[in-house]
């Protein structure tokens, strides 16, 4: 087990990114992140290739690019923006959805996650863990849809984008999960992600990658494997398929309690008891705390988009966030106090 470590998390307001905020934030991490991106892309041509792939698949963003990149104003830097040239990373984390509501704990080596909550309205509003200067991990639009990843658990690597900007390009441009699933078909993935999505009305884990078609999974959770059987060396290392029955588990177990709620006659909702999924996440096995192995549990995420509004948990503190009440801050929090 991995000894307890405190890490910091911001939140930071950057508008539309032309007025300076998301900028100076980037900057600051410019030496980290100039480190993502790929040989190729350091070169002319894998330059124009990226441009050309974010020009192709993501043409509504390219607006932003432009104006991001501009302050930016670093060699190489709009081409690290378009995410289709960044070297691959591989992530642990578990993920589940109902209608109205998205739980994910995102699992990596704490060092390596940049910890900001960002509040932007590139081209409209959007909450969600930033990574990778405007990509993201996991958000919400005001719309009332939700996203957020996991790895696929294949160490294959093909063209295409980081999930990153595949998810911030979802949010921008989608307002449900049915127009989410149909721009994720022609948009291509540098390696295996899942994806779960989640607006009012439906909850969606789909499998994507660089080999694959876009597949949907047979339910709304997710952890870090797409296919069966999984490798017995992967489930030590990852307990990918013990976290997914985990996951499963704790969502039954929030449906019982619902309805038992509703047999009380309490107020019925399309959305679950917070208490029973948020509660099994702060616990192993979703809870990880492999943090030397790149596997540890850097935060869990609680998103209600028909609300607009997110709920960050660790153990013993929460944070929420809302576009009715955005709050720029900082906590500095324990990570494995479990």
């Amino acid at each position: 087990m991995s000894e307890q470590q405190h890490k910091t998390f911001r939140a930071i307001e950057v508008g539309d990114g032309g007025d300076g905020r998301w900028a100076a934030h980037v900057q600051d991490r410019w030496p980290v992140a100039e480190g993502w991106l790929s040989e190729e892309g350091r070169t002319e041509a894998g330059a124009a290739r990226a441009r050309g792939l974010f020009e192709a698949h993501l043409p509504e963003l390219v607006p932003v690019l432009d104006r991001l990149a501009g302050q930016l104003d670093r060699p190489g830097g709009e081409t690290y923006l378009t995410h289709a040239a960044l070297r691959p990373f591989f992530s642990g984390c578990t993920q589940t959805g109902v209608p109205g509501a998205l739980l994910r704990n995102y699992d990596f080596a704490p060092a390596q996650c940049e910890g900001t909550i960002v509040s932007s309205c590139f081209l409209r509003p959007v909450i969600g863990v930033q990574e990778e200067g405007w990509g993201l991990l996991d958000g919400m639009n005001d719309a009332g849809l939700a996203v957020s990843l996991t790895f696929g658990g294949r160490y294959v690597h093909g063209p295409g984008f980081s999930i990153l900007i595949v998810l911030r390009y979802l949010l921008e441009t989608c307002d449900t999960v049915g127009e989410a699933l149909a721009a994720l078909r022609s948009i291509p993935v540098g390696i295996p992600q899942n994806i779960t999505l989640v607006d009012a009305e439906r909850a969606v884990t789909v499998y994507t990658g660089p080999d694959i078609p876009l597949t949907v999974a047979p339910d709304a959770c997710a952890a870090n494997h797409q296919n069966l059987p999984v490798p017995e060396e992967q489930e030590r290392f990852t307990r990918t398929q013990e976290r997914l029955a985990a996951i499963r588990e704790a969502a039954r177990e929030a449906a019982r309690e619902a309805a038992r709620n509703a047999a009380r006659n309490a107020a019925r909702t399309a959305v679950r008891t917070d208490s029973v999924e948020a509660a099994a996440m702060l616990r192993p096995p979703l809870y990880q705390l492999a943090y030397d192995k790149g596997l540890g549990t850097v935060y869990t995420a609680d998103y209600r988009p028909v609300e607009g509004r997110v709920v960050y948990h660790w153990p013993g503190v929460s944070w929420e966030q809302s576009f009715a009440g955005f709050a720029p801050g900082e906590r500095t929090v324990v990570l494995g106090g479990v």
